[in-house]
């Protein structure tokens, strides 16, 4: 009688072990899908804002229109790769969009009268701060992804996820190798 109490107590203690490890992955894989989603909100905003921001620097610099064109092309190539979801491609084509923005950016040297324009002042601090706010949202989605990726990788989580369906998820991440050299600053 002793033997079916201890092998129901070991089947309780077991199920109560795989239902909060399953849990557990529930929550992760909730807060990875947040994280993503702050991702996607904040390029929103940065996408919405690129256009205003062209349109001001365009009255200034006609001539230009090559650097207009490279930024509106990196833009759509951008919202395409947010469509598919894929955190490399994403990645990529971020960093091809801020490549173009730092053109254009630099063309705006070139007109003291557009540097001093109200309206191209208040759409750079927009961006500027859009892009703090996508930075601290690729941080707060790689984190999530880290520790999502850790529960579904260790023993004995990684048998309940496994058989759950939970997988490993990509890390957002700097594809481009000359995005992660340091800054030469030369006088």
């Amino acid at each position: 009688m002793d033997i079916i109490y201890i092998v129901l107590g070991f089947i309780v203690v077991l199920a109560l072990v795989v239902v909060l490890i399953y849990n557990s992955l529930v929550v992760l894989r909730n807060r990875t899908d947040e994280a993503w989603s702050d991702i996607d909100v904040q390029l929103k905003r940065r996408y919405d804002l690129i256009p205003n921001l062209i349109e001001t620097v365009k009255g200034y610099a006609a001539h230009e229109k090559s650097v207009f064109e490279n930024v509106t092309k990196a833009r759509t190539a951008a919202m395409s790769a947010e469509q598919l979801g894929d955190p490399k491609k994403m990645a990529e084509s971020e960093n091809m969009l801020s490549g173009t923005l730092k053109t254009l950016f630099a063309v705006s040297e070139n007109y003291p009268q557009l540097k001093a324009s109200d309206n191209f002042i208040e759409l750079q601090r927009e961006l500027r701060d859009t892009e703090d706010k996508i930075q601290a949202s690729r941080r707060f989605y790689n984190s999530n992804v880290r520790d999502l990726n850790i529960k579904v990788q260790v023993f004995p989580s990684n048998i309940i996820a496994g058989s759950l369906g939970f997988t490993k998820r990509d890390f957002f991440e700097i594809e481009d190798p000359k995005e992660k050299e340091p800054v030469k600053v030369s006088f």
